[in-house]
């Protein structure tokens, strides 16, 4: 029998390091950008095209590389941090595992010169496949100069499966974010396409997040510092009033690397319980030093998930310190002794000489309840002469419609054929009730003129089969989701002119996104014009949503879409018309008249699908009336 086990080549064990380390455009820019801060770079400029499926470039001015060390940090396992096998246990530096250069040079193609400072010359090296193509001396400045080209070029399976051009930017800024969160004494410029979509100098931290995500954050924001001998963990939480249900901005980092650590975000949240309403995240970016010996980088292949050896006792210290910041600046009230400029209010003379008289009360000695002779006699009233009913009528008629209670109706009249096309077409039998399974007009035949809303939240009303109830938020949501998709479809749209136009701002990783779904934006009715560095100005928003915040209305719909990564036309419009039905809807507790009822019930029969929500969930339901009967037997 032959022997079957066999060493892979170079090349093919590259390209499987490659399926681990480097999943998209946004793996290279990572890693590229962390090997340059651990080179000492204090400037770094990335430039991408075609959101990096074309070109990646990374200049920076750092150490740069000898000859000899540029070949070799193409080879797999090739380091300049590790010697023993303890040094994967005192690591402060990110590009330390040696398979990132190799496995980017595995499916690409890529160009480095590099010069090492008071070398006269530097190198300059080709590789594409993990083949050298070239190397020769070249004059360049200190510092190395990476081109990455035509990413997945010998791999076209995994090149397929690339996503579009604004998702995979929107990939790069977010990896982009998290490094320039984390090194704030470096200068990063971002290109895209020639066109700059960011430019950080060097600052602080504080300044530094105002860079990334608007200087509006910056009133949000309480500084945060604990000092213990486990731990030391600094950064700024957001302000419990400043919380909301998509797109906070939540990062941890450790040891200067970004993590996510969902034990740890239960802390933070846990702090802000009672604070903020149920589903509402807060915004944070918390810095965590550790001593390296008591964390395992290496549990996940993009070291993004970390292991702590402390971590119930880190997740009390969080906790706590979360805690105390929030009480420091806003449990305590403040009391203010500044009387300058107040009225002069003078003090209250206790002297023994001032008298202070109690005061006096007076009633009458005579009254008596018990005595008749008080009360008016019924003859008292026979010259009141009661004006004419023709005057009268009017004003009864009024008062007494609007004091009457609504009545309970069995009966009514019956819904017009026409209203319910379906109907007709194919009749649902009447000894089989149906809750509106196919044809739902047919079970509320009889329609009534009055309505009861029970608990400001459901609309009960008779029909043949029993009793109908509607959850009145779903039913809205269900007709407006109905309405803003056929503007979708028609491009047909109603924008209402804001008087002072609304300002919002979006981080760099969700501007792609927003200008993907903006000629869907517009068809629904939002105007929104950019103003420059993430900056937009809101001038117009769909009719009929007054007193919703369209600043926030405009962000959960970004986030929705980045949540959702629906890369399908029909899908975004699906999921944009869906948020707006859903924040625009009527909600629990809000008080209808029986117009307003009518209106509801109207529009919910006329819908395609009257019986749920565009996602699913239960509009109406019918307690039959053999089931009712039952109760009272």
């Amino acid at each position: 029998m032959s022997d079957i086990i066999r060493l892979l080549p170079d090349s093919v064990a590259n390209q499987i390091a490659a399926g681990e380390v480097i999943q998209r455009p946004a793996s290279v820019v990572k890693e590229l950008v962390e090997n340059a801060i651990d080179a000492g770079a204090h400037h770094i400029d990335v430039s991408v095209t075609d959101a990096g499926k074309t070109c990646i470039q990374v200049i920076d001015d750092g150490k740069g590389m000898s000859e000899t060390d540029a070949r070799l940090a193409f080879e797999r396992h090739a380091t300049s941090k590790i010697r023993e096998a303890s040094d994967l246990f005192a690591l402060h530096t990110m590009g330390f595992r040696g398979e990132a250069l190799a496995s980017i040079a595995a499916v690409a193609q890529v160009e480095l010169k590099t010069c090492q400072e008071g070398d006269e010359l530097g190198t300059a090296l080709t590789i594409a496949g993990s083949k050298v193509e070239s190397q020769e001396a070249v004059t360049c400045r200190k510092g190395s100069n990476f081109a990455v080209k035509n990413l997945f070029f010998n791999v076209p399976a995994r090149r397929k499966f690339l996503k579009s051009n604004q998702t995979e930017l929107s990939n790069i800024l977010a990896e982009f974010e998290r490094i320039a969160l984390v090194n704030p004494d470096v200068s990063f410029t971002l290109h895209h396409n020639d066109t700059e979509m960011l430019n950080l100098p060097a600052t602080q931290l504080r300044l530094r997040i105002m860079g990334v995500f608007g200087r509006k954050l910056n009133q949000d924001l309480l500084s945060l510092e604990i000092d213990t001998t486990m731990v030391k963990i600094h950064g700024f939480i957001g302000k419990p009033e400043t919380a909301r249900k998509k797109g906070a901005r939540q990062f941890f980092f450790v040891n200067g690397r970004y993590m996510r650590h969902p034990y740890f975000h239960k802390a933070v949240m846990d702090a802000y319980e009672h604070l903020v309403p149920v589903g509402e995240q807060v915004s944070y970016f918390l810095y965590f030093e550790v001593d390296p010996a008591n964390i395992d980088v290496n549990i996940h292949p993009t070291k993004t998930e970390i292991k702590f050896e402390n971590e119930q006792a880190i997740w009390q210290i969080l906790s706590a310190a979360v805690k105390e910041t929030l009480g420091r600046f806003n449990a305590v009230p403040s009391i203010d002794f500044d009387t300058e400029g107040m009225p002069d209010i003078p003090a209250f003379d206790a002297s023994p000489y001032s008298v202070v008289q109690p005061p006096k009360t007076s009633y009458d000695t005579s009254y008596n309840p018990f005595n008749t002779s008080s009360v008016v006699p019924p003859s008292a009233y026979s010259s009141y002469t009661p004006k004419p009913s023709a005057e009268w009528e009017p004003l009864f008629q009024g008062l007494e419609k609007k004091q009457q209670a609504p009545a309970w109706p069995s009966e009514g009249p019956d819904f017009p054929e026409e209203a319910f096309p379906e109907t007709s077409a194919s009749p649902v039998p009447e000894e089989e009730p149906t809750l509106y399974d196919e044809h739902p007009a047919e079970a509320v035949k009889e329609k009534v003129a009055q309505h009861y809303q029970y608990k400001g939240s459901y609309i009960l009303t008779s029909v043949k089969s029993g009793l109908m109830i509607i959850d009145q938020q779903r039913a809205h949501t269900r007709i407006l989701y109905d309405r803003y998709m056929r503007q979708l479809e028609s491009h047909q749209h109603v924008s209402q002119r804001m008087l002072f136009p609304d300002m919002v701002h979006f981080s760099p990783a969700e501007v792609p996104v927003l200008e993907e779904i903006m000629s869907d934006l517009n068809d629904l009715g939002f105007d929104l014009s950019s103003l420059g560095g993430g900056t937009y100005a809101i001038n117009g928003v769909p009719e009929g949503i007054e007193g919703l915040n369209p600043e926030t209305l405009v962000t959960n719909m970004v986030q929705t879409a980045i949540e959702k990564g629906c890369k399908v036309k029909e899908e975004i419009q699906s999921l944009l018309a869906l948020s707006l039905a859903k924040a625009a809807a009527i909600v629990p507790g809000q008080v209808l008249t029986n117009e307003e009822m009518n209106s509801l019930v109207d529009g919910l029969f006329a819908a395609s699908t009257p019986n749920y929500t565009p996602d699913g969930k239960v509009v109406l339901s019918v307690l039959k009336e053999e089931d009712l009967e039952k109760m009272f037997r």
